[in-house]
């Protein structure tokens, strides 16, 4: 799936405020904070409410009173040029002040976040006697021709116990990264906790369907998580399937009925093979589809795009 059907940012905001959830309280999330017109934006502004409130996550420990954050996916490039521009939008947003000199310039902070280590931009800081030091994996503080505090948060590379949230949104994730996410979606008790969790869900679903396609695939998963799951994975699993079935239905002569049919037929299979291991669940995606009424060349089609099997992995099925 290509990065421009994905949306990353409300992802990336709902991490934020999971990841800073022990001081929810203490801070206000503003994101896609216009500083004047609508091309100069920040991605997230996030503003402490009392001075001398103790953030416990590591990313926020660099944090003053106006904290500037700026999100780029796995497909986005993060240069010197963007280093720069999120400088300027700090500068910006320190001169916007309700009066002179209002917003102080030691109260802000910079802060850039992207899912690889940016390689190209570290080696321009070394070149250019930039001061880099890392608290700990995954953070980098930038220091030397700096107007503000600024650090770079590679996501790959943040512990996955501290920082799920975060490491979530790749196009990579891992399966232990994702069986993780799972578990700790299924322990949050909080309504709005809860939709932030299920907006990184969706994110992460969307470009690392193969790594869950391997957790259902193992028939593991426990009821908590399959309740966790299904609703995330079924509408994508319907919107890869859509064209295929719309051109299938174009020649019935009821076209909402059989559309329906159809639809129910694969989603009862994808629950079995959920509950009983991908094998299986191909075997029951077929036996239902067929049952139904379908031609075997419109069966293959559908378990080809659903589970991405190659023709000779079709070819074993029907």
């Amino acid at each position: 799936m290509k990065d421009t059907k994905v949306q990353w940012h409300p992802g990336f905001v709902a991490a934020m405020n999971l990841e800073l959830a022990k001081n929810r309280e203490d801070l206000i999330f503003v994101k896609e904070y216009n500083l004047n017109t609508k091309p100069l934006e920040i991605d997230l502004l996030v503003i402490k409410k009392e001075k001398d409130a103790s953030i416990d996550n590591e990313i926020g420990r660099i944090f003053r009173g106006h904290n500037i954050w700026e999100y780029k996916s796995p497909q986005d490039h993060l240069n010197i040029d963007t280093f720069y521009k999120v400088g300027a939008y700090a500068g910006l947003y320190k001169s916007y002040g309700e009066t002179v000199d209002s917003i102080k310039a030691d109260d802000v902070t910079v802060s850039l976040v992207r899912d690889a280590k940016p390689e190209e931009l570290f080696k321009y800081f070394e070149e250019h006697r930039y001061t880099i030091t890392s608290p700990c994996n995954g953070v980098y503080y930038i220091e030397g021709a700096v107007l503000f505090p600024t650090q770079i948060i590679v996501t790959k590379e943040l512990e996955r116990d501290a920082h799920i949230w975060l490491k979530a949104l790749s196009d990579r994730v891992e399966k232990q990264d994702m069986e993780e996410l799972l578990k700790r979606i299924s322990g949050l008790t909080e309504q709005g906790d809860r939709e932030l969790a299920d907006s990184v869900l969706e994110v992460s679903a969307q470009v690392n369907m193969q790594v869950l396609e391997e957790l259902k695939g193992e028939g593991n998963m426990s009821d908590a998580l399959l309740e966790i799951f299904m609703p995330i994975v079924e509408p994508l699993v319907e919107a890869r399937i859509e064209p295929i079935i719309e051109a299938r239905v174009e020649a019935r002569i009821e076209p909402i009925i059989e559309k329906r049919v159809l639809k129910r037929g694969l989603n009862e299979g994808l629950r079995e093979g959920l509950k009983e291991g991908l094998k299986k669940g191909i075997q029951s995606t077929v036996k239902v589809l067929r049952d139904l009424g379908h031609e075997d060349v419109e069966i293959r089609q559908v378990i080809q795009k659903q589970y991405e099997l190659s023709d000779e992995e079709v070819a074993k099925y029907v």
